[in-house]
């Protein structure tokens, strides 16, 4: 699989429109993420038929349940270790105009970090034999629908500086970000976003480096695994995902095979420590979303 070959929402036509519009509705979120544009570029007929297994585990209370209680989870533990630092307008010298995108992005990746956490977690289980749905829940949640009112048109679509691009005066944050998170050269999307702004930038990975380089981070990731286990395991069904299940739909093992490392390598890979910031960018602004229990 080429990794670096995506198919971007301008140029997708007809089924894979379709698809597109799909997710962005399911995800709350204005953008179609870089794993299902890598996945419609070299695999779109397995997008097509892996969505169609996983959607509905997006539409129920419980994945709002869980999608809150992420988030709250992340965010309690920064606020008993130092507080969340806020950073507003006038403090980090932006433009209101400027403020409000930022805060509208900010907003966007906070919406899709629990759904990328259960979307690696699901499939590569299931890619991998793995347990999705063997212990299904009993409750109502389980299989209520998803709050219309949640996560609704809060975010904006995400704009980034270009890859390899570093704003003046932000060599030394960049590369300790870039050392933290075990990248090498490489800038996730959401310091990409942040960069547009470099005092913000700077400001928040000062201020919130020492939190991720703490025991109270690890926890957060520890608690929110747990709680992503729970959600995977106690799904209503079995994705039919399975490598045997894929054959039978007519995939050759050729695609069984890339699709199976993908998703292990973004599973396993430096989102464990990149998603669980997600939240706390969003919140230094007041663009997080809602953190009581449903």
């Amino acid at each position: 699989m080429d990794t670096s070959k995506q198919c971007y929402e301008i140029e997708a036509t007809g089924r894979q429109r379709g698809v597109y519009d799909d997710i962005k509705r399911t995800f709350r979120a204005p953008i179609v993420n870089w794993i299902f544009r890598t996945t419609m570029a070299n695999a779109p007929r397995f997008l097509e038929y892996a969505w169609g297994q996983l959607k509905p585990l997006f539409d129920t209370r419980a994945f709002a349940r869980y999608s809150v209680a992420y988030r709250d989870t992340v965010l309690s533990e920064l606020e008993e270790a130092i507080g969340i630092p806020t950073y507003r307008r006038s403090v980090v010298d932006v433009s209101p105009a400027e403020y409000d995108t930022l805060r509208g992005q900010l907003a966007t990746f906070d919406v899709v970090a629990p759904r990328l956490v259960f979307l690696f977690e699901t499939m590569d289980r299931a890619l991998h034999d793995g347990a999705v749905g063997t212990d299904p829940a009993a409750t109502r949640a389980a299989t209520a629908p998803f709050p219309a009112w949640l996560d609704t048109d809060r975010g904006r679509s995400p704009t980034m500086i270009a890859p390899g691009a570093v704003p003046d005066g932000l060599d030394e944050t960049v590369s300790s970000i870039q050392s933290f998170h075990g990248l090498g050269d490489d800038l996730p999307s959401i310091y990409r976003c942040l960069a547009q702004w470099p005092s913000v930038l700077d400001a928040a990975w000062n201020d919130l480096e020492p939190f991720f380089e703490s025991d109270g981070f690890d926890r957060a990731r520890e608690n929110t695994a747990e709680l992503t286990t729970t959600l995977v395991e106690s799904t209503p069904y079995t994705p039919r995902l399975a490598p045997e299940d894929l054959r039978g739909a007519g995939f050759d093992d050729e695609t069984i095979e890339d699709v199976r490392t993908l998703f292990r390598e973004f599973n396993t890979g430096a989102v464990e420590t990149v998603l669980p910031t997600l939240p706390i960018y969003a919140a230094t602004v007041d663009a997080e979303g809602v953190r009581d229990p449903l």
